[in-house]
């Protein structure tokens, strides 16, 4: 948090925080605490010494000298005053990024080291790319296929498309005139001609088995030519039994099921002829607009599909986004790239900024430019400088205080500035110049009115000056009017005025 700062020509600016404060307090209660004891002890001696050596003794000592315990007195001096905000931070780069791979993989290569520097587009490490190479390959064929088939619709139909597209119709309608004869035979069943035909193969079968059989029974049995005449026989009884199966089945006309797969027959040839008959109508029709946009857009698909697979292989290589300085290397060759943590950390150290938060009753005195003071404890020796680049415009709220961050840049120093440094930033907000300045311990206030006041030392007496205060803070007054440059005040506390009251002239006051 921060604090606002006032200073005199006597003075340096503060620069303590509120424990300071604190401590700044305490020494003055101790101080009022060792006069009232040295108060005490004085008068004590003097008890002492009257009753040893008599009233009247001690008479004479004190209209010898009269100590002035109990009393602080100061003079109202003119100087310039400082307003000031304080507030600590820590120094931090121009800019500090946790680079990682985009996806996951084997590192092949690491070309760093920490503490080198670098510049923006330096190779820091790379994964295997073998499969990414693959996928780009893949990528680049398909963006030449679907640019081919947009060319294609855009240069229309070829007069061999034309005439290969008619002759599938030739086929077709063909396809579907044989279905349609095979259907109705079935449905209408076999004809004269048919009957007659089959009946003369069960004949001409039946006369092919009785020669056969009369040679089997006719051949004597000498080995291999009665076998032989055996298997004729067989095959002739064959042949008798499919004439004669083939006459029932035609007499017998066309079952449900293969009357039913008939019409099937016929639907398929004529869906065939239908598909065949739209494709010429499409090619003599020529290419539609929708069919041409459609193709752009495949074509624009393939295209991001290539541009996404070489990014892929693009970012298989870790990069440096701007010039600096490598803080952490965290990757080695053959592991696999980490996921919880940065592969690489870089730090821009050309210029550092320290971040500091600043009270919401403070912030009203800051801009964007103003002048800053910084010190380093690391660097007590080092002078810093630098400037308010921004502030926040929404505030931080951390239980009940309000506060803004404040952006400080240091200007450019040849000093070892390091990140992290712990550093303190003054910024001057306003600077009174020749103004009459007394301390605030000397402040009075009437509790009757209101009204601020000092003790005025005039001779041997006390007088009380009203006065008209401008800015205080830390200890120090500017004052407006009451009282002049060189005059002394003082203060009392309340056993000095008991005390002394009447001498210094307190007794009406």
């Amino acid at each position: 948090m921060t604090r606002v700062t006032f200073a005199t020509h006597q003075e340096p600016i503060a620069k303590s925080n509120r424990g300071q404060k604190a401590k700044q307090l305490d020494n003055r209660q101790a101080r009022g605490g060792a006069m009232r004891r040295h108060v005490v002890f004085v008068l004590g001696g003097i008890l002492i010494a009257a009753g040893v050596g008599g009233y009247f003794v001690w008479r004479s000592r004190f209209s010898q000298t009269t100590p002035e315990v109990g009393i602080r007195s100061t003079v109202a001096q003119r100087g310039s005053m400082v307003v000031a905000v304080t507030a600590s931070g820590q120094i931090e780069p121009r800019a500090s990024v946790g680079l990682n791979f985009e996806s996951p993989g084997r590192v092949s290569q690491v070309f760093v080291s920490a503490g080198d520097h670098v510049v923006a587009g330096d190779s820091l490490a790379r994964l295997d790319t073998a499969q990414l190479e693959l996928q780009v390959e893949q990528a680049k064929a398909g963006l030449e296929s679907a640019e081919a088939q947009l060319e294609q619709l855009r240069a229309g139909p070829q007069p061999a498309e034309i005439d290969q597209a008619r002759a599938s119709l030739r086929a077709a309608d063909a396809q579907v005139e044989v279905a349609q004869a095979n259907r109705d035979q079935l449905a209408s069943g076999p004809s004269e001609a048919e009957v007659a035909a089959a009946q003369a193969q069960v004949a001409q079968a039946w006369t092919a088995r009785e020669v056969a059989q009369d040679t089997y029974d006719t051949m004597e049995d000498d080995g291999d030519r009665k076998e032989h005449a055996n298997y004729d026989l067989y095959t002739a009884n064959l042949e008798l039994a499919a004439a004669e199966a083939s006459l029932e089945d035609l007499l017998a006309g066309a079952s449900g099921e293969q009357l039913r797969a008939a019409h099937a027959n016929v639907d398929s040839a004529v869906a065939q002829r239908d598909a065949a008959q739209a494709q010429l109508d499409q090619l003599l029709a020529g290419t539609r607009e929708e069919e041409i946009a459609e193709a752009q857009a495949q074509v624009a698909q393939a295209r991001v599909a290539l541009e996404l697979a070489e990014l892929a292989q693009e970012n298989a290589t870790l990069r440096a986004p701007f010039d600096g300085r490598l803080f952490r290397v965290g990757v080695s060759a053959g592991e696999a790239s980490p996921t919880l943590e940065p592969s690489v950390i870089l730090l821009d150290d050309s210029a550092f900024h320290i971040t500091i938060e600043v009270d919401e009753i403070d912030i009203g005195r800051l801009e964007e430019g103003q002048p800053v003071d910084i010190s380093v404890e690391a660097l007590p020796d080092a002078a810093l400088e630098g400037s308010v680049s921004s502030i926040a415009p929404i505030a931080l709220v951390d239980a009940g205080l309000v506060a803004y961050e404040v952006v400080v840049d240091l200007v450019p120093t040849t000093a070892p500035v390091r990140a992290d440094m712990s550093a303190n930033a003054t910024i001057v907000v306003e600077e009174l110049v020749d103004v009459l300045t007394i301390p605030t311990w000397v402040v009075r206030i009437d509790k009757d009115t209101g009204q601020t006041y000092v003790d005025l030392r005039v001779g041997d007496s006390i007088e009380r000056r009203d006065v008209q205060l401008g800015v205080r803070y830390e200890g120090i007054a500017q004052v407006i009017s009451g009282i002049s440059e060189g005059d002394e005040l003082v203060r009392l506390d309340e056993s000095a005025t008991r005390q002394f009251g009447r001498r210094l002239g307190m007794g009406n006051q």
